[in-house]
């Protein structure tokens, strides 16, 4: 077969850009196309690591490659070019017969073209490379590995070329080869997938080694799990937490069961939505968040204080109907919303430094959005506890919590009290909401998810107490995520409230004695 590159003829297109050279020349071509020499070329084209060549085998691959009547093409988004020099062809596709190849030699393409994109600029392009390497292992590809982990700069992927041409040296004939790379993977705590590709292994000392190396992984993964469900159950109970200390304020020392504390959450978050809306497109974008912060406390602070001013003041003594006016208001918040924002769910991006995470081992990466919100907790409830026992209003709330007739007799203003104290508890969910938009979309039902594990978490902590509070929601938080794997999301939100229904059965006051406005008046 006559393989010339397609000349362009004059006048039609201008002469291709030279290329730089390669060991796909024609000769190399013919033999690609020609199902008896296509594994042997192939091999030689990864061995040489001619990254040239990686276009014609994608093409190849895809089904994309032609020959034509002088030349092999390339159906380049329906343009023909020529393989080699990337001229543009005129030729009638009729005469094309397209170049197919069967499913073996499908999987030794996927090497070929994965082991040559190692090269590639891209560190993503090049991991994703090393994962189907991974899958569809060879040993034709090991050259190529070793020659990218060579020169490779970025850790991740550094990091997976050494598991991966480990993996692939345990197909070496050598036995101490294959034992170096058994302890190469178990130092790394590679997937347990890639120590079991050697299924042939004879040698009895390898196969020792081998069993060692996977038992050893497995606790090691094991452990990574259970970290893993640790860290997040404590991201859970960070949540809880944000969304708990507001009522803690408003239902553990104000005695107000408010039905309505979930959408407060939703006002901080919707608030801080629209303070990323002004800075989208500034050079500040990734600093929103300071200025999301005091408004979505603010917000929420402002419809708390609305809320006490038209529903709650008139109901104080009266649970079951501030829990039935204040549910009422819910609805008529959630309608508002829908009605100014639609009722599609919105989207807060997370700031550029709160993108990623931190690699603690290969199954394990902790998000830098749950890590920072973790952090943003403990200052929240540090804030709190100042305000409550640093502050004059701190001093206040608990005076009138304590005995509000005597606080009144001593000149103390009590329904002004009652509004401060409820604007910062609703104020601290908006905090709860702005946090919240951090690790998922926003909607106008974003915060009825939470309103009953508040409550759970502020009476199983027991009622005003800020050191109850917090290890309530850390306590849920973490047997939720426990449980998860082996009983469900469902399930195990039920259990978790059967627990709390039989632990406040048998300690009515929560874990910590009850103090507050229900005290005084019980």
């Amino acid at each position: 077969m006559l393989l010339t590159a397609t000349a362009a003829r004059a006048g039609e297109a201008a002469p291709p850009e030279p290329r730089p050279p390669t060991t796909l020349d024609a000769a190399a071509l013919d033999r690609l196309v020609k199902p008896e020499s296509r594994e042997e070329t192939i091999a030689s084209l990864v061995e040489a690591t001619d990254v040239h060549a990686l276009p014609i085998l994608r093409a190849l691959l895809e089904g994309n490659l032609y020959l034509g009547p002088t030349a092999v093409l390339v159906d380049r988004e329906g343009a023909l070019q020529d393989a080699l020099t990337g001229a543009p062809a005129s030729v009638d596709r009729e005469q094309l017969e397209q170049v197919t190849i069967n499913n073996r030699l499908r999987r030794t393409l996927e090497r070929a073209v994965a082991a040559l994109s190692l090269l590639e600029d891209s560190p993503s392009g090049r991991l994703a490379a090393v994962r189907v390497l991974q899958d569809n292992p060879g040993p034709e590809v090991l050259p190529a590995v070793q020659k990218a982990l060579a020169q490779e700069r970025d850790r991740e992927v550094k990091e997976a070329l050494r598991a991966t041409a480990a993996m692939l040296a345990l197909a070496s004939p050598d036995p101490g080869q294959r034992l170096a790379a058994i302890e190469e993977l178990r130092k790394a705590h590679a997937k347990r997938r890639l120590l079991q590709q050697r299924e042939v292994e004879k040698d009895p000392t390898v196969l020792a080694a081998l069993d060692d190396a996977v038992r050893e992984v497995d606790l090691a993964l094991e452990r990574a799990a259970m970290v893993g469900l640790f860290f997040s159950g404590l991201s859970l109970g960070s949540i809880l937490l944000l969304a708990a200390l507001g009522l803690a304020i408003t239902f553990g020392l104000m005695g107000v069961i408010n039905m309505a504390h979930g959408e407060l959450l939703m006002v901080g978050a919707y608030a801080t939505w629209l303070v990323q809306g002004a800075f989208r497109g500034s050079r500040h974008f990734d600093w929103y968040l300071l200025a999301a912060l005091p408004a979505a406390f603010l917000a929420a602070a402002a419809v708390g204080a609305l809320l006490e001013i038209t529903v709650v003041r008139k109901l104080y003594g009266r649970p079951l109907e501030t829990l039935l006016a204040t549910w009422g208001a819910s609805l008529l918040i959630v309608q508002t919303v829908r009605v100014a924002f639609g009722a599609q769910n919105v989207e807060v991006s997370n700031p550029s430094w709160m993108s990623g995470g931190v690699t603690l081992l290969p199954d394990l990466v902790l998000p830098w959005n749950r890590i920072v919100i973790l952090l943003f907790s403990a200052g929240v409830l540090v804030g709190v506890w100042l305000l409550l026992t640093r502050t004059r209003l701190g001093l206040l709330v608990r005076a009138v919590t304590q005995d509000r007739q005597r606080a009144a007799g001593l000149g103390v203003r009590t329904p002004r009290v009652d509004l401060l104290a409820f604007a910062v508890g609703s104020g601290i969910a908006g905090l709860g909401g702005c946090a919240l938009s951090q690790i998922g979309n926003v909607g106008p039902e974003l915060g009825q998810g939470f309103i009953v594990d508040s409550f759970m978490v502020v009476v199983l902590g027991g009622v005003g107490q800020l050191a109850g509070t917090t290890i309530a929601a850390g306590s849920l938080g973490v047997v939720n995520k426990l449980l998860e794997p082996w009983a469900g999301a469902v399930m195990a939100k039920i259990v978790v409230l059967v627990f709390v229904i039989l632990f406040i059965q048998r300690r009515p006051q929560g874990l910590f004695a009850l103090r507050g406005r229900a005290l005084e008046e019980g």
